[in-house]
């Protein structure tokens, strides 16, 4: 069964570790970015029928491209079972391989974009045992040859993005802008031209190569997945979400287009990311630039939440979908201590919004007063990178401690940048001298907004904890959206949360202090169902907590009856699975296309019925 929660695996990566905004179309993106290194997935194969999936999953296993296409030939072609075409690579890879398991790791390494010599130096020094430790050391061996060059460098990476469109004009101009001689070293550098190119778009045109490359690496190392082989094709895949949206998209009949929205190319990332204002920043607005149309203003109001750095074309379609609402924007660095860049789509007033009390902590030394003891002076960071559902690993953290403790005093420069490097992409704070850690979850929950141990315990594991909360919504940011909601329902308010998760929206609200009356919850986990039930018991709710586990089962007729009974829903919220939009993934980030991502037109079908039947129930 899929899960629905609020982007339920690892690719919610976006902010820090996405690239781009720059694919031409869905489809187009799938084709190039499928796979490890680039150039490795078939866009032939693709077509033919080959699971997009399949072919990534031999390509992280190791087997190479050419030896792929000869194996799916030889067992039958495209219709071949998966396992068969695994045993005949394993076959080819016994016969045409060397016989050592040595150089097979080294093949498989340097099959994976690192030189030999990289290579080779890395197995002396770490082994050939653990394939992601020497892909770390790899990553970092890169980074710091390419710091080796003479360039003016940035060591704190927490200025605002700048985006901006890279034409081939631009490309070709002999005299080098910046960013044209970033993209000119990156290419030397053996990464292809367009990863290259949405990179330096991502960091922004003032970024130096080491911020550049760290993101590329970031985005690298964030690539998993859960299924080794698709349950069906690209074809079918395709067949079945457009047959999704078929059924599932709202009636756009009666809608006035938006000439805000019509065209793609106007809907842009602002630099900063602010939104329609912020605390304590300048530029707050107290009415939208462009405003809500007649057919979507509230009550019901609706409040949608998904990754600023999608595909392109993805935040003109989730507008349009949205009664062509324009999308707002923010950063939640502005709110809390770390980065976490969201798009929101919502017809809420934006006058008179105010934040939690009390405010939040605003940067890593204030939110954890015991680092600044171990913290050095050479490590400018005041803000972490976005909180996403992995951390780094035990051997990264004690690999990065020998490194420091072979030098009295402040290390070289080179050694600073190389930790700084690892400290950026993982989240890591000083614990000690010389002694660096990943965030526990309970840190994530503060950074986050949420209750002490609010996803501790009920059954859920470490991995569940970081894998939840990397999903959730950043608390103090959603709460100073929904705040202007307090005096419109100062007896209380219904709410229909879908993609609940670990109730990011209903902590808002209670944080807020607006009560709850009734809150019909739908989310697919069940250990996030939990511990939305224990909140509500742990905070004495005195309201109703209705809760569902699948938003595709919520039809439209059980939604019409619990309006009855309820007396209509006062705000639809939610953040549908970012999976198929995240920079992170690699493997299958084809948009609102996607097998988990399309299920934000369940999002769009529900709240089409409930302002429907709020219109109705008006009437009487």
């Amino acid at each position: 069964m899929v899960e629905h929660s609020g982007g339920d695996e690892i690719w919610n990566s976006d902010d820090e570790l996405e690239i781009d905004n720059y694919q031409s179309s869905p489809v187009h993106s799938m084709s190039e970015t499928s796979g490890g290194p680039a150039g490795t997935t078939s866009p032939d194969f693709i077509q033919k029928g080959i699971s997009d999936e399949m072919f990534a999953s031999f390509i992280e296993m190791g087997f190479p491209s050419e030896m792929i296409v000869r194996a799916i030939e030889e067992t039958g072609g495209p219709t071949s079972e998966p396992m068969l075409i695994l045993e005949t690579l394993f076959k080819f890879s016994t016969s045409d391989e060397p016989s050592s398991s040595k150089s097979k790791v080294i093949n498989h390494l340097i099959g994976m974009g690192f030189t030999e010599e990289n290579v080779l130096k890395a197995i002396q020094e770490y082994g050939d045992e653990n394939i992601d430790e020497l892909t770390n050391a790899l990553l970092t061996y890169a980074e710091v040859e390419k710091m080796s060059e003479p360039k003016e460098e940035n060591i704190n990476t927490n200025d605002d993005d700048n985006l901006y469109t890279l034409s081939s004009d631009d490309e070709g101009k002999l005299n080098y802008s910046n960013e044209d001689s970033i993209l000119h070293d990156l290419i030397k550098m053996d990464y292809s031209r367009e990863e290259a190119a949405k990179a330096i778009e991502r960091c922004g045109k003032d970024a130096s190569v080491e911020e550049v490359v760290d993101f590329i690496c970031a985005a690298q190392m964030a690539r998993q997945f859960d299924e080794f082989f698709a349950e069906q094709d690209k074809k079918e895949l395709i067949t079945n979400s457009k047959k999704r949206r078929v059924y599932n998209e709202p009636s756009r009949r009666e809608r006035k287009p938006n000439t805000a929205t019509a065209n793609d190319e106007l809907i842009r990332l602002p630099n900063p990311m602010i939104g329609f204002g912020v605390p304590n920043e300048p530029g707050l607005m107290k009415h939208r630039p462009v405003p809500i149309p007649d057919v979507a203003r509230g009550p019901p109001y609706f409040y949608y939440e998904n990754v600023a750095m999608a595909p392109k074309g993805v935040w003109a379609k989730i507008s349009s979908h949205l009664y062509d609402v324009m999308p707002e924007f923010v950063d939640s660095k502005y709110f809390c201590a770390a980065a976490r860049k969201r798009g929101y789509v919502h017809n809420l007033p934006i006058h008179n919004r105010y934040q939690i009390q009390p405010p939040p902590h605003y940067t890593i030394q204030e939110a954890f007063p015991l680092t600044k003891r171990w913290w050095p002076t050479w490590d400018k960071r005041r803000k972490l990178n976005c909180l996403v559902t992995c951390i780094a690993s035990a051997q990264l953290t004690n690999r990065l401690r020998d490194k420091l403790e072979r030098h009295d005093g402040v290390p070289p420069e080179s050694v600073q940048k190389e930790v700084l490097a690892s400290c950026r992409k993982w989240n890591l704070v000083w614990v000690g001298t010389n002694k660096l850690a990943p965030l526990e979850a309970d840190e994530m929950e503060k950074l986050l907004g949420f209750p002490i141990d609010h996803t501790r315990g009920g059954g859920m594991s470490r991995t569940d904890r970081f894998k939840s909360l990397g999903n959730s919504f950043q608390v103090d940011t959603v709460a100073y959206h929904l705040s202007v909601l307090k005096p419109l329902f100062p007896n209380g308010i219904n709410v229909l949360s879908l993609f609940t998760g670990i109730g990011g929206a209903e902590v808002a609200l209670h944080r807020l202090k607006i009560p709850m009356n009734v809150v019909v919850s739908v989310e697919i986990s069940d250990v996030n169902r939990n511990i939305l039930s224990d909140f509500w018991k742990q905070t004495n709710q005195r309201g109703i907590l209705r809760e569902f586990s699948d938003v595709t089962k919520l039809d439209n007729h059980t939604i019409e009856r619990l309006m009855e009974e309820y007396g209509g829903f006062d705000l639809v919220i939610g953040g549908s699975p970012c999976n198929n939009l995240a920079g992170g993934n690699r493997i299958s980030r084809v948009g609102l296309e996607g097998s988990h991502s399309s299920l934000f037109f369940e999002y769009c079908r529900i709240l089409e019925t409930v302002r429907n039947k709020s219109a109705d129930m008006r009437r009487r």
